[in-house]
């Protein structure tokens, strides 16, 4: 299990980055558009640093749902290979049985 700490951080940059995509994507259109004046493009660039570092979508990292594990995540199922055997295991997911010889 993760530290609490790291989990709820993770959920505060989720947060963060809903909150700013509308934002951050309308400035990058400005910054990145050839046709704009230089200094137009230049303050929406100004704009965009002085956002929030964690409102990038770039600083979210994949965790498990159920034990917030960041390495080893399944994205298709939102879980870690060590959550996924368990529940294997355990009979909890169709289909799928932990092979025992």
């Amino acid at each position: 299990m993760a530290k609490k700490a790291m989990i709820e951080r993770e959920k505060k940059r989720e947060r963060l980055v809903a909150q700013y995509a509308a934002k951050r994507a309308e400035l990058k259109e400005i910054a990145n558009d050839e046709s704009r004046p230089m200094e137009e493009r230049f303050k929406a660039r100004l704009k965009l640093a002085k956002l929030p570092r964690n409102s990038s979508a770039t600083r979210l990292h994949n965790r498990c749902q159920l034990t917030g594990r960041p390495h080893a995540y399944y994205r298709k199922l939102k879980v870690s290979r060590i959550a996924l055997r368990e529940l294997g295991s355990n009979g909890q997911i169709p289909g799928m049985v932990k092979s025992s010889w």
